[in-house]
């Protein structure tokens, strides 16, 4: 479980990173190229990874079933998607929304059983969890109404 933890503080943390650098690679090219160049560059990667820790095991794939196929093309959609919301909204703001929408897709789907996942019953512990988070998010773009007016007259003067 320790292992399973820190794997998940480490994604995390690597999500992070990779959202500042590819929003710093969309300010020179088009977000279409980022998120080619930044799929591609992990796909290189990847295949490294395989050969160099798996042997020729890398390319002994087992039958599955045609829609898991799709899961590079949801890539698409992320690295997109998190790369515009970054650059409209700021990383943090962003982040912390992407982060919510994980957890309560993830939530939703953990309750329905859906896409081969073991079926998790919808608890109040679970409906106070999220909506904590939620109000979390809020209060974290929240301003005091005393830096409003401070941001106001600064802008008047």
């Amino acid at each position: 479980m320790i292992t399973g933890i820190l794997l998940a503080l480490l994604a995390g943390a690597l999500v992070s990173v990779q959202t500042l650098f590819n929003n710093n690679v969309n300010t020179v090219l088009h977000s279409n190229s980022t998120t080619a160049l930044v799929l591609g560059m992990g796909f290189i990667a990847s295949l490294c990874m395989g050969f160099l820790f798996e042997g020729a095991d890398f390319l002994s794939w087992k039958a599955m079933p045609a829609w898991f196929w799709f899961s590079g093309v949801l890539g698409i959609g992320v690295v997109t998607c998190v790369v515009k919301g970054v650059r409209l909204l700021g990383p943090s703001y962003a982040t912390t929304i992407v982060m919510t929408s994980q957890l309560l897709c993830a939530l939703w789907w953990d309750s329905a059983g859906w896409f081969g996942l073991e079926q998790v019953p919808f608890t109040a512990q679970k409906a106070i969890g999220v909506t904590a988070l939620i109000a979390g998010l809020l209060l974290f773009k929240s301003k005091p109404k005393e830096m409003k007016q401070r941001g106001m007259q600064h802008e008047l003067s």
